[in-house]
């Protein structure tokens, strides 16, 4: 009898080891070395207090890349999206201090014939990926989350980009962070706002137009999902009616692809 219940203990424990992953490590990183900017919109990386403790990083990645694509389909849709979330951010830190401080925009690690984000430097889920892969294949395109708000949470380590959050992203609070995210972007007066009778957005909402245009909760449009945030948005009476008519113009900001980098 001993021998079966440990044997169904160890079971249990593999099974719970299945369907978790441990994030605190990156949590500790990042508290460390990302600073919240005046306003709580943005947050700025101090990359040279990072190369200094980039033995914690690849530890953290390393044991990214140990999950076996197996053991990672078998978990629940928020822990893989989590995973995917702090995978794209942390190989995006990784990536920046392979150049370190001889960068000022993500854009420079490219090359004529292959943007940053194609480079198959990543080794996951059995294979080595680019950042694209995780953001439009695995994340987007895996057809497993049907999820507009990550656009607030990946980072491409740029200005014009959503913050970087300052923890890791955990099964447990994705919701509450990914929502968070959204509403912090949103707010940003310098990347959002309603002026002169038209809305000006982030060049985000034009690049991945398509995603907030598919039905997620109750929303249907991109009009429809900005209405959600409109008091994130600051959007009077007359506004929320103009741009549920599709009366309120749109435009779309340039994009600050400078460094986040915390000044020196």
């Amino acid at each position: 009898m001993r021998f079966v219940i440990l044997f169904w203990l160890l079971c249990f424990s593999l099974q719970v080891q299945a369907r978790t992953f441990e994030h605190q490590p990156l949590t500790e990183l990042l508290q460390q070395t990302v600073s919240t900017l005046p306003g709580g919109h943005a947050t700025a990386v101090n990359y040279r207090l990072l190369q200094q403790q980039q033995a914690q990083l690849e530890a953290y990645l390393a044991s990214l890349s140990a999950v076996d694509a197996d053991i990672f389909k078998q978990w629940p849709a928020a822990e893989r999206l989590a995973f995917l979330l702090n995978a794209y951010n942390a190989w995006t830190l990784q990536l920046i201090l392979t150049a370190y401080p001889n960068v000022d925009s993500i854009k420079d690690l490219g090359t004529l014939f292959q943007s940053p984000w194609k480079k198959r430097f990543i080794p996951l889920l059995g294979k080595d990926r680019s950042l694209d892969e995780i953001e439009h294949e695995l994340i987007r395109g895996s057809g497993d989350f049907n999820e507009p708000r990550i656009h607030f949470a990946v980072n491409c380590a740029s200005i014009g980009c959503p913050a970087l959050l300052e923890e890791a992203y955990n099964a447990a609070t994705l919701e509450q962070q990914l929502e968070q995210q959204t509403v912090r972007f949103l707010s940003d007066r310098s990347r959002n706002l309603a002026t002169d009778g038209r809305l000006q957005l982030s060049a985000i909402f034009k690049w991945y137009k398509e995603d907030f245009q598919q039905p997620w909760r109750d929303s249907r449009s991109l009009a429809s999902f900005l209405l959600r945030y409109a008091d994130a948005l600051q959007l009077d009476e007359r506004q929320q009616q103009q741009l549920a008519a599709g009366k309120l113009p749109i435009s779309y900001l340039n994009y600050d692809w400078r460094l986040n980098a915390v000044a020196q």
